[in-house]
Protein backbone atom coordinates (compact mmCIF):
# COMPACT_ATOMS: atom_id res chain seq x y z
CA UNK A 1 0.00 0.00 0.00
CA UNK A 2 1.14 3.53 -1.03
CA UNK A 3 1.70 6.12 1.52
CA UNK A 4 0.21 9.30 0.15
CA UNK A 5 1.75 12.45 2.10
CA UNK A 6 0.20 15.78 1.85
CA UNK A 7 1.56 19.09 2.97
CA UNK A 8 0.87 22.81 2.71
CA UNK A 9 -1.97 23.46 4.63
CA UNK A 10 -3.00 26.22 7.59
CA UNK A 11 -4.59 29.12 8.05
CA UNK A 12 -5.88 32.07 6.07
CA UNK A 13 -7.83 34.84 5.74
CA UNK A 14 -11.19 34.33 3.48
CA UNK A 15 -9.86 35.48 -0.11
CA UNK A 16 -6.48 34.28 0.36
CA UNK A 17 -4.09 31.23 -1.01
CA UNK A 18 -2.57 28.04 -0.13
CA UNK A 19 -0.81 25.52 -2.43
CA UNK A 20 -1.14 21.82 -1.39
CA UNK A 21 1.09 18.98 -2.48
CA UNK A 22 0.87 15.88 -2.77
CA UNK A 23 4.05 13.19 -2.79
CA UNK A 24 4.80 9.45 -2.64
CA UNK A 25 7.75 7.45 -2.64
CA UNK A 26 9.27 6.11 -6.06
CA UNK A 27 7.36 6.77 -9.23
CA UNK A 28 3.57 5.50 -8.23
CA UNK A 29 2.20 9.01 -9.20
CA UNK A 30 3.27 9.40 -12.58
CA UNK A 31 1.13 7.00 -14.12
CA UNK A 32 -1.92 7.49 -12.18
CA UNK A 33 -4.88 9.44 -12.21
CA UNK A 34 -4.51 11.49 -8.99
CA UNK A 35 -6.68 13.68 -6.97
CA UNK A 36 -7.81 15.39 -4.08
CA UNK A 37 -10.63 15.40 -1.84
CA UNK A 38 -11.31 17.39 1.56
CA UNK A 39 -13.57 16.49 4.81
CA UNK A 40 -15.08 19.25 6.62
CA UNK A 41 -16.17 19.28 10.20
CA UNK A 42 -19.20 16.77 10.64
CA UNK A 43 -19.70 15.95 6.51
CA UNK A 44 -18.28 13.61 4.16
CA UNK A 45 -15.13 13.20 2.35
CA UNK A 46 -15.57 13.75 -0.85
CA UNK A 47 -13.39 14.67 -4.27
CA UNK A 48 -13.42 18.41 -5.55
CA UNK A 49 -10.28 17.40 -8.24
CA UNK A 50 -8.32 15.53 -10.42
CA UNK A 51 -5.69 14.75 -13.02
CA UNK A 52 -5.24 12.38 -15.51
CA UNK A 53 -1.28 11.10 -16.31
CA UNK A 54 -1.14 11.09 -19.97
CA UNK A 55 -3.09 14.38 -21.26
CA UNK A 56 -3.10 16.34 -18.14
CA UNK A 57 -7.04 16.61 -18.46
CA UNK A 58 -8.94 17.79 -15.19
CA UNK A 59 -11.98 17.40 -13.27
CA UNK A 60 -13.31 20.28 -10.92
CA UNK A 61 -16.03 20.18 -8.36
CA UNK A 62 -18.54 22.92 -8.63
CA UNK A 63 -17.73 24.10 -5.26
CA UNK A 64 -14.13 24.93 -6.39
CA UNK A 65 -14.32 25.20 -10.01
CA UNK A 66 -12.40 28.42 -11.08
CA UNK A 67 -10.63 29.13 -8.20
CA UNK A 68 -8.49 25.68 -7.74
CA UNK A 69 -6.45 24.58 -10.22
CA UNK A 70 -4.70 20.71 -9.84
CA UNK A 71 -1.44 20.13 -11.76
CA UNK A 72 1.23 17.12 -11.75
CA UNK A 73 4.79 17.33 -11.76
CA UNK A 74 5.25 13.62 -12.77
CA UNK A 75 9.73 14.33 -12.55
CA UNK A 76 9.09 15.35 -9.27
CA UNK A 77 6.67 12.65 -8.51
CA UNK A 78 4.46 15.09 -6.98
CA UNK A 79 0.74 16.37 -7.15
CA UNK A 80 -0.22 19.98 -6.59
CA UNK A 81 -3.65 21.98 -5.52
CA UNK A 82 -3.39 25.62 -5.89
CA UNK A 83 -6.32 27.46 -4.11
CA UNK A 84 -7.30 31.02 -4.51
CA UNK A 85 -9.89 33.31 -3.20
CA UNK A 86 -10.50 30.76 -0.49
CA UNK A 87 -13.65 30.78 1.51
CA UNK A 88 -14.67 30.24 4.79
CA UNK A 89 -16.61 27.00 3.69
CA UNK A 90 -13.36 26.22 2.34
CA UNK A 91 -11.74 24.62 5.54
CA UNK A 92 -10.86 20.93 5.78
CA UNK A 93 -8.94 18.57 6.20
CA UNK A 94 -6.92 18.45 2.44
CA UNK A 95 -6.28 14.73 1.31
CA UNK A 96 -4.88 12.88 -2.04
CA UNK A 97 -5.71 9.64 -3.39
CA UNK A 98 -5.16 7.66 -6.49
CA UNK A 99 -8.48 8.34 -8.95
CA UNK A 100 -10.28 5.48 -10.49
CA UNK A 101 -9.56 6.10 -14.24
CA UNK A 102 -12.94 4.95 -15.00
CA UNK A 103 -14.53 7.14 -12.91
CA UNK A 104 -12.52 9.97 -14.29
CA UNK A 105 -13.83 9.46 -18.28
CA UNK A 106 -17.17 9.78 -16.47
CA UNK A 107 -16.21 12.96 -15.18
CA UNK A 108 -15.86 12.04 -10.99
CA UNK A 109 -12.54 12.07 -8.94
CA UNK A 110 -13.61 8.43 -6.84
CA UNK A 111 -10.55 6.97 -4.99
CA UNK A 112 -9.13 3.65 -6.08
CA UNK A 113 -8.89 2.43 -2.43
CA UNK A 114 -10.64 3.50 0.75
CA UNK A 115 -7.42 4.12 2.03
CA UNK A 116 -6.16 7.35 3.33
CA UNK A 117 -2.82 9.53 4.74
CA UNK A 118 -2.60 11.94 7.02
CA UNK A 119 -4.13 15.16 5.10
CA UNK A 120 -3.21 18.46 5.66
CA UNK A 121 -5.36 21.05 7.69
CA UNK A 122 -6.72 23.76 6.00
CA UNK A 123 -8.33 26.48 7.70
CA UNK A 124 -10.04 29.69 6.41
CA UNK A 125 -10.89 32.83 8.75
CA UNK A 126 -13.79 35.65 7.78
Amino acid sequence: QVQLVESGGGLVQAGGSLRLSCTAPGSMLSHSVMGWYRQAPGKDRYGISCIRSNDGDTVYADSVKGRFTISRDDAANTVYLQMNDLKPEDTAVYYCAFINPQYFRRGQCESLADSWGQGTQVTVSS
